[in-house]
Formats: structure tokens, sequence, C-alpha cells
């Protein structure tokens, strides 16, 4: 990472690896809330130079600290400061929409010295949408800045009518402050002694703000605190095995700080830095990973997308009834209505997923009490499915781009050139693709169940009814018979797009396919066309349109794999999951802090180690969910609380000789468990089973 990321609810801080932000550097560097730059400059000088960095930490994504001394200088030949005499660390974090920063200052030379040190600051006010060269458009003007007491606020009025503000306080006497965004201030150290600043920078909105300024100690006693309190109330896993236990560790606390609660309670935002927002299909997909960890989260993110479910016809914004947003900005493009994210709703899947989250959430959890909540989304979902989605009445849910500015590609593999026929030419739509008719059977299937326990039973029998009827129609369409695998799409005319791609793989988890065809689909999965030794790539190597480094057609993503690797947990293909678990394994120890990116390259193992994507998110939520995954996947864990069973397959990875999982919140009680080997034999131990649940190996 050439850059460095703190994040906390709705505020997140992008610097450089010194903590600065450039004036128009190209990454789009600053501090960020409601899709607004609310810091653009941010440059830390000593004696009016910049210092040198000496190490930079973002291990953590909650409090960075970064550690920087002096260059040497003179002035015509007398000596002002030695080269490395002051010791300068930056500390910072974020908590209630607050960024504090600690500025400490240190004297390692023998004698007494003294310098200036200055903070130059300045604000653009720029919506995220132009600070990434997507869009231009009308916006609002800057109208200055006050200076009070130990304070300086930058002050801007835009286009939609809104009067936002960056506040800039701190703790000591400055030397001077210039409107303009300089703050200066002296100081005199003897031998090894010590001296701060602390600013507090805080974004307010129509006069609004995320929260108050406080001390900063209790400020970062408070953040963590939090942390401790997410700690408790997550499963913990214990393994001999140290580069999953990296993996596991790291994924939690990458989930964590990308959790935002938007008022119905904490989700996971797709990740950062780009897409800190609530995202239909990243935000279920992820909640849906981390099931086994925290089911809470799953509750809060369906709780968060019924709230922007889709009540009109208004094709500016992919806009239907009952369907489930793709993505909400909330800056001035959006609210002036130049962009159509107010939520956008051009995606496909995000619909059937919430149905799938929803029902994996009642197995894990028995809350039924959500679907009588939740029922009117429920039905306005079904209806979507019915009615919008499947726009032919064909039975096959897809999609068709109609803003004029969104998305084309409306599926995970959103990217232009992702839906390819195998003689290179782009499919068109209206496009059905494989993995969203696995999604609505698993639904249909998943809601029956549930129905069928509160009662429903006409209701459950007609879901049961369009479920196989799907799924007839879905094997006679979209199984290729000359290559024994399954097409990616139907294309506007109906016609196969034969590509073989990783996306018949998320059907395995639906439990749609005859046995004989999820065979032949795991086989092409695990095959050298597909399998880099890494990962499973998301197109078949020697396909047309075949690229390792694009970003949809070649590439191994994380979540992708971990999708399949539910199904093939559920249908019990241990041994292929575990071939898929190492490969991910031995990947992430090539990328730093322990952490799978959002994507890498899908480059044969045999070239060597893994090349990494040059613009991959890290954080991201969906990739940091997969060791979480493999956990669940290890464990064969699939609960089902209308059955009152906890079905369980485990295994190990020859690596392995030990797995413990403790405090699984499964029902009203919690499980937990340790899996063994001795003697080439899996020894499962319940510590623990307050569920009521009765617990079937397999």
């Amino acid at each position: 990472m050439d850059y460095r990321v703190i994040k906390e609810n709705d505020l997140f801080l992008l610097t450089d690896t010194k903590g600065n932000i450039p004036e128009n550097h190209p990454y789009g560097l600053g501090l960020y809330t409601k899709d607004t730059r609310f810091l653009s400059k941010l440059d830390l000088q000593i004696n009016g130079e910049e210092p040198i960095l000496l190490s930079s930490d973002a291990a953590e994504n909650y409090v960075a600290t970064i550690l920087l001394t002096n260059p040497h200088m003179e002035k015509d030949g007398e000596l002002i400061l030695w080269r490395e005499s002051v010791e300068i660390e930056r500390k910072r974090f974020i908590y209630a929409g607050v960024l504090y920063e600690t500025i400490k200052l240190k004297n390692y030379y023998p004698k007494p010295v003294q310098f200036e040190i200055s903070l130059k600051l300045d604000v653009d006010f720029a919506d995220m949408f132009i600070v990434r060269g997507f869009q231009t458009g009308k916006v609002g003007k800057r109208t200055g800045q006050t200076v009070g007491e130990h304070s300086l606020t930058f002050h801007y009025e835009g286009a939609d009518q809104l009067k936002r503000a960056t506040k800039v306080v701190w703790d000591r006497q400055e030397k001077a402050v210039f409107a303009h965004g300089e703050i200066v201030f002296d100081f005199a150290l003897n031998h090894a002694e010590e001296q701060a600043v602390t600013f507090m920078i805080q974004p307010q909105i129509a006069g609004e703000t995320l929260g108050e300024i406080v001390n900063p100690e209790e400020a970062l006693n408070l953040l963590k605190d939090s942390y401790r309190q997410w700690e408790n109330n997550t499963t913990k896993v214990i393994t001999d095995y140290e580069p999953l236990q990296r993996l596991v560790n790291r994924g939690i606390d990458d989930l964590r700080v990308l959790l935002t609660d938007l008022g119905y309670g904490q989700f996971p935002v797709a990740g950062l830095p780009w897409f800190g927002v609530p995202f239909g299909r990243d935000s279920l997909i992820a909640a849906l990973q981390m099931l086994a960890f925290n089911p809470e989260v799953a509750k809060g993110t369906l709780l968060t997308m019924a709230s922007y479910q889709g009540k009109h016809l208004d094709p500016w914004r992919d806009e239907q009834p009952g369907k489930i947003m793709h993505e909400i900005r909330f800056g001035e493009l959006a609210n002036t209505n130049q962009i159509p994210f107010t939520p956008y709703y051009g995606t496909i899947d995000a619909t059937p997923l919430f149905l799938v989250l929803l029902t994996e959430y009642v197995k894990w959890t028995g809350d039924f009490d959500i679907v009588h909540q939740l029922k009117e989304n429920i039905d306005a979902a079904l209806m979507w499915i019915d009615q919008y989605g499947d726009r032919d009445g064909d039975l096959f849910v897809e999609y068709h781009q109609e803003s004029s500015k969104g998305i084309a590609n409306q599926g995970w593999k959103d990217s232009g050139d992702s839906i390819v026929h195998r003689n290179g030419e782009y499919a068109k739509s209206p496009i059905a693709l494989v993995e969203v008719q696995g999604y609505v059977y698993q639904a249909k299937m998943g809601l029956a169940d549930i129905f069928e326990q509160l009662n429903e039973t006409e209701r459950a029998t007609e879901l049961r009814k369009q479920a196989k009827a799907l799924k007839e129609k879905f094997d006679e369409q979209f199984w290729m018979e000359d290559v024994q695998f399954y097409a990616i799409a139907l294309d506007e005319k109906k016609e196969q797009v034969g590509t073989i791609t990783s996306n018949p793989g998320h059907v395995l988890f639906s439990e749609m396919l005859d046995q004989d065809r999820a065979d032949a689909t795991i086989h092409t999965l695990l095959s050298s066309k597909m399998f880099s030794g890494y990962g499973i790539r998301t197109m078949g190597e020697g396909e047309a349109g075949y690229n390792p480094m694009s970003y949809h057609d070649g590439s191994v993503w994380p979540h992708d794999n971990s999708m399949i690797l539910l199904g093939l947990s559920k249908l019990g293909r241990q041994r292929e999951a575990n071939i898929v678990i190492n490969g991910l394994i031995e990947a992430a120890a090539h990328f730093e802090y322990d952490r799978l990116p959002e994507l890498f390259c899908g480059y044969s193992k045999s070239l060597g180690k893994p090349v990494k994507y040059p613009v991959a998110c890290s954080p991201q939520a969906w990739a940091a969910g997969t060791p979480l995954v493999f956990v669940q996947t290890l464990l064969g864990l699939f609960p089902n609380a209308i059955k009152k069973k906890i079905y369980l397959s485990p295994t190990l990875l020859d690596s392995m000789n030990i797995l413990s999982v403790q405090n699984l919140s499964i029902g009203e009680g919690h499980l937990s468990l340790t899996v063994t080997r001795q003697e080439n034999e899996m020894k499962v131990q319940i510590d623990e089973n307050t569920t009521g649940y009765e617990i079937v190996i397999c």
C-alpha cells in the first residue's frame, strides 16, 4: 500500500505514507465523509522543510502511527538543526466524526533545540465523483475562512444549498495562524524532552456534525472499548496453523473497521478507500460470510437494505418497486441529481441476495421475528423478481441498463468487457446471469421452508413450484453439453454466452444442480484452466476474453472463491475445498499485512508468486470475509434453526492439527467445538452447546 487509510463509521482519512495530503495528488487523498472531501491538503513541515519518513504502520485500520525526523539544516554555514535530532511522531484516529491527530516532538540532540512546526491545510469540498475523475458538474463555492481562538474553520456553500465546513481545533498556543490555512508553532526542547500538539478536525454539514469534540484520551479509550466489545461478541478461532490464524485475525479486524451504521444497525461497507458506502451485493455477501462470526451484522445489513428498497419506477436510477439498491451516495452531485446514486439500483443480484441472506440468517439464529418485521420487504422483493426482474416472463431474471449514467453490466462482474462470447463478441442486454438464477432458486426454496414453519403452507408450496420450474428451464438453457459446464449468461437473443467462467460456481451453494452436473462443474473449476494454483480464476485460461491482468476476465477474486467454497462444503466436497483454501492462504502470504486483497492477477502459480492487481481496494469487505468462510468450510458448518439441527462435516488442512471455534452464536445459545487430527482421523469435541439444537456430524 502506497497510502495510509483509517476509518470509523462514516469518516475516513486517506494520506500518503508520511501522513500528508499533498495538493492535487493523483490518488485523491483526503478526509472524507458523505462523499465529500473535507480536507484536501495536510502538509506537516519542520522549519519550513518536509520531514524524513522513518516508519509508517498501516497494520491497524483505526489508529495510525507514523515516525519522521528532521533533515539536516544549515544556513550560511551556521547550524540550525542537526540531522535526525528531532523525532516526530504522528498518531491519529477517528472517533464520533472527529479526526484526532497528535504530533509529538522529542529532542535527541545532546543540547537544547528550537524549531518551528507548521501545518498547512486546505479544503476543496469536492464531490468524490469529481475527485476520482468520473464526473464533472455544477458545484458550489468556497465562502472563506474563520479564525477563532485556537481554531480555523473553512466554509463552503454547495450547489445543493447545503453549507459545509471543516473546523480545525488545536490544544497548544500557536505562534501564528494564517487564514489561508497555515498554523505555526514554536518548540523549544531540552535534551530528551517531549512536547506535543493535538489537532481535532471536524466536518460539518448544514451545521450538523457526526459527534462532538472531546478530550483526545477519552475519545481513544472509547474507540478501543468499541473494539473490545466487537471482539467479545465475535466468534473466537484458534488453530495451530499460523497462516490461517493470521488471515482470520486480519479479516475480523478489517471487517470491524468497515462497519457503518446509518440508523438500522451495523453493516459492512464495500471497501476502502472509494466504496465506504452502503453497497447492495457487497454488503450482503460480506454479511453472509460473517454469519458464523457475528450474525447481528447480517441483521443490520438486512434492515439497512430494506430501508432503501425501491418504491418507484425511475429509469434515471434504474429503480423499480421491490428492488434492492446497488449503491448510495450522499455528495453534492447526488443531492443535485447530477448522478443517479440517491440510491442507484442498477444491480441484478442484490434483490435475490437480500432474500438469500435473510433465509441463511434465520437458519443461523432462529429469528423469525425479522420475517414478520420485513414481511412487506420480502413480498416486494419476490414481486420484483417475478415481474421486473423477469422482464419477458421466461422465468429468468435479467438486467438492462436504462439510466444514461448507470452501469451497463449489472452483476458482480460489472466491467464493460466482462460478459463476452467465446468468439470475443460482447454480449448485449437484456442479459440473464447464471449465478443470479441460482440465487433466485436458493431464495425461493429457503423462504418456502420459512413460510412452511410459519404455517403459510400454500405460499411455501407455490415458491417450491416456482423454484422447480426455474431449475428445469435453467438446466435446459444454461447447460453446455459439449464442454460439460454452464454458460455464464443468456444474451438478448437467449443465446448462451459460453465463455468458461467462475460464475456457475456460485450456483453450487444453492443446491440447484443435479449431482452429475455439479460434479462436472466442480471438475472444471478445479482444472488447470480455471484454478491458477492460488485460486479459481474469474475466466478460464485460453478463452477469447481471458486476460490474467484484467479486472474480471482472468483475475482471482477471493470473495468469488468464497462463494464457491460455501457450495463445495455444503455438497460435502471438502477435498476440493481444501485445495482452494490452501491456494488462497499461500497467495495471502505474499500480500501486505496478511491481508487478502480485493483481487489479484490470475497468472499460474508455476510462474512464481502471485501478481498484484495495481488498484485493488484494501481493506475490502468481502475479501476480509473470505478467511471467515475458510473456517466455516473446514467445519462443514450449516445450522438449520427450522429443523433445530446443526450439521457438521469437519476436516483440517494437511498443515493443521487443531481448529478450535468458540462462542458461535446459533439460535438463542452458543456452540463451541474443537476439531483435532488423531492418526489421520478427525475428532470432534463439543466444548459447549447451549443452542438446544441437535448436532449432526456427517
